[in-house]
């Protein structure tokens, strides 16, 4: 317990940040799925503090997800009524902690890294398309809406057309233009040379944000509170604020259709959200995908019976952790904390934070998930990755997270269908570990045609390979190898030092 405070110094001002980005998305989560404001609060504290304390992820981050507000929304209306919801949410937490069981958490293993790729430069090219109109004051949609369309009738690219034609707020143009060159200067060297490395960049740029608000009250710049965070619960009491779940209606046959669907669907977003995850760690550390599911299981039990919306592990909130600094769970457990508090003791400061400031603050964000120069070094290593990386980008930006990872996989499959066709005869299908003779020796066999198909079998065998032993990796007989294997293999490196595992690769025999 006491190592979770190891690294607290960089994980307390993380956590300070994420708890920032939560906020208002928890919020607009709520409004876009058509449920109580409070409810998207809830499942932030929860994903923050339950998720964050039984999760294995070290800088995941959960909370309600943009990716699952059509279902809810959708779920609530043909219910009747949210507290019936809220028991479909419960009864989807006991499912996932079913899928936990059953080691379902080896699914993301057969998805292309290419395409896990391709969703996390998308999601930068939302959050960036996104943040435009919050940017210059024009606020119809909710913050944390990532749909491409929009529950205000628009779609991503025509409410950016229309930001710039019906905006009303000059103050928030230029909170957002001074907050961008803040947090790019805060990270200059002149900067983190001197005591302000310790302050985060995006606490300054909140509370410049908040002096703008106060400053131009009652002036024709005024930015009125369409602009600014609304919390939803002042003048409320705490029982006014919690709605407890229905439990009356187990013999309606709708809420166990609700149930499995957001089960199955939260499960998938968050083992993709997992492997994208640990692919942003700059530590390349692994989180365990069967202990996720029981963490994201127990947080769904705990959100449905406290009034809380469905959650799953959210990439936005995970990239502002690591982009923070953030090294371990405490950040997450941090964010959790103080939206409780936050949220109790000081709804009235939160009222006056503009949406304008968070926009620069994920302007950053998504740029660093989608930099040009990710975009190049995908090119660069062939169309076989690049095209079906485009198309990941392209569906996910387009229609949702789980078509463009879809579409980005069938690619992937068909690619890998018209690489299989090309190789006349093949000798050795499976992949096989043998432990030879010697004592603790191992050796990994691959067959003619390695895809990405092989990844999840190739993972199982090498998580079987003992600490203190050594392993050799055999590739010589290889035609075809996907690039999932090789970043496999280049993975298992660093954590073979760490098990004392001896590794030799016996490459790839190019004369055939």
């Amino acid at each position: 317990m006491f190592s979770l405070f190891k690294t607290w110094k960089v994980d307390l001002p993380a956590g300070l940040v994420v708890f920032l980005i939560a906020v208002p998305l928890c919020l607009g989560i709520a409004l876009a799925s058509e449920a109580p404001l409070f409810s998207g609060l809830i499942a932030g504290i929860i994903g923050g503090i339950v998720v964050g304390l039984i999760s294995g992820s070290s800088i995941g981050v959960s909370g309600p997800a943009a990716g699952l507000t059509a279902i809810v929304a959708t779920a609530i209306h043909d219910l009747g009524s949210f507290e019936l919801f809220l028991c479909c949410v419960v009864m989807a937490g006991f499912i996932q902690l079913i899928l936990g069981v059953v080691r379902a958490g080896f699914i993301s293993a057969f998805f292309p890294n290419v395409v896990i790729k391709g969703m996390l430069a998308a999601i930068g090219i939302i959050i960036i398309l996104k943040q435009i109109p919050h940017a210059l004051g024009y606020d119809k949609d909710p913050e944390g809406d990532e749909n491409f369309f929009q529950p205000d009738g628009e779609n991503t690219f025509s409410e950016i057309v229309k930001s710039f034609f019906e905006t009303t707020a000059p103050t928030a143009m230029i909170i957002t233009a001074v907050s961008i060159v803040i947090l790019i200067l805060w990270d200059k060297a002149f900067v983190q040379k001197t005591v302000l490395r310790f302050v985060p960049g995006p606490l300054v740029v909140v509370l410049l944000g908040i002096v703008f608000t106060l400053f131009f009250q009652g002036t024709t710049w005024e930015l009125i509170a369409d602009h600014r965070v609304d919390v939803g619960v002042s003048g409320k009491s705490v029982s006014e604020l919690f709605i407890f779940p229905d439990f009356s209606q187990l013999g309606n046959s709708k809420v166990y259709i609700v149930a499995i669907t957001l089960a199955v669907v939260a499960s998938l977003e968050t083992l993709l959200s997992v492997d994208a995850s640990d692919k942003l760690d700059p530590e390349k550390r692994i989180t365990p995908g069967n202990r996720e599911l029981l963490a994201q299981g127990t947080g769904n039990i705990v959100s449905g019976l406290l009034g809380g919306l469905p959650l799953t592990q959210v990439v936005v909130r995970t990239s502002a952790n690591v982009n923070a600094g953030g090294k371990s769970k405490l950040s997450t457990i941090i964010h959790g904390i103080l939206i409780a508090v936050a949220v109790m003791s000081i709804p009235g400061a939160i009222n006056f934070i503009p949406y304008a400031s968070l926009a620069a603050i994920l302007f950053m964000v998504g740029y660093k998930l989608a930099k040009p120069k990710i975009f190049l070094s995908v090119y660069k290593s062939g169309w076989l990755q690049f095209i079906p990386f485009m198309v990941t980008v392209v569906f996910v930006v387009t229609m949702d997270l789980l078509t463009g990872v879809a579409a980005g996989l069938a690619v992937s499959g068909l690619i890998a269908v018209i690489q299989r066709l090309t190789i006349k005869k093949v000798k050795k299908t499976k992949l096989v570990l043998i432990e030879e003779e010697e004592d603790s020796a191992y050796k990994l066999g691959f067959p003619d045609f390695t895809s990405f198909a092989k990844k999840a079998a190739m993972i199982k065998a090498l998580n079987k390979v003992p600490e203190n032993s050594s392993l050799k990796i055999d590739l010589s007989n290889v035609q075809i190898l996907a690039s999932d294997i090789t970043e496999t293999i280049d993975e298992f490196h660093g954590t073979a030092k760490t098990k004392n595992i001896n590794v030799e690769i016996i490459p790839q025999n190019t004369i055939k």
